[in-house]
């Protein structure tokens, strides 16, 4: 199955409803063919570099246009295990876990530790309602993949990413702004779409997931998730209306 086929497919499964069998079904499949093709995958990382060393250990001079082939394929193996990741991070929304009184500054330094964020960039928070009622690895994961995104996506060295929340009635208002580029009104639905890119993967490399799986935590949740514009018209604002009470103690 390529990359296309694979994307129709999900947006076909996620326009059922989550509780019918099909889309059970498909997401065990993602699951399964993830977590093991990665495995393939990650034998296509190695392999290049071995030969390369092996050539190079032998006296064999790489010749440029062989390092760059070689280069390319690292490249391609690359994409493609963020994509099975990724596909692995989607099917793993709402599995075993069971919902807690999740604490967002505990999740926002959970995931500044854990991944890269660029020196040039400032992350700020101003969370006047600090619980939200979910599982804790889809809190990680859905911070994780919208800071990721305004990073990945920003068109400068430097950026802001704002994330603040609220009490709105019976829900937490989760908002996520920046100052990039910030997506144009009729790209947005389409920027929900598995495996859509809204730049070529040559400009940006991604597997295109990571508002799909936002979207998935939300509806997983009986929450959703919006796309605008950012404060003055500047960059993007993500907001994700989540359950917030009843708040167990």
């Amino acid at each position: 199955m390529n990359t296309q086929d694979l994307a129709e497919t999900t947006r076909a499964v996620q326009q059922e409803s989550a509780t019918t069998p099909t889309q059970q079904d498909f997401e065990s499949f993602i699951y399964l063919i993830s977590h093991d093709v990665r495995g393939s995958v990650r034998a296509l990382m190695e392999i290049p570099q071995w030969i390369e060393e092996d050539m190079t250990s032998g006296g064999q001079r790489v010749a440029p246009q062989m390092r760059a082939h070689i280069d390319m394929l690292n490249r391609h193996a690359q994409r493609l295990d963020r994509m099975l990741f990724d596909l692995l991070l989607y099917s793993r929304v709402g599995r075993m876990q069971i919902p807690a009184n999740i604490d967002l500054d505990v999740t926002l330094e959970t995931v500044m530790d854990s991944m890269h964020i660029p020196a040039s960039f400032t992350v700020s928070r101003n969370f006047s309602q600090k619980l939200v009622r979910m599982g804790e690895p889809d809190a990680l994961t859905l911070f994780t993949v919208l800071i990721s995104n305004a990073i990945k996506h920003h068109h400068r060295e430097a950026g802001e990413i704002q994330i603040s929340s609220r009490q709105n009635g019976q829900s937490v208002l989760l908002r996520f702004t920046d100052n990039g580029p910030g997506i144009p009104a009729p790209m947005r639905a389409r920027a929900f779409e598995a495996m859509k890119t809204l730049r070529p993967r040559d400009e940006v490399e991604g597997s295109g997931m990571g508002l799909a799986i936002a979207q998935k935590i939300a509806e997983t949740y009986e929450g959703t998730i919006v796309l605008s514009t950012g404060p003055g018209g500047i960059g993007t604002c993500v907001e994700v209306s989540l359950p917030g009470f009843p708040v167990l103690n």
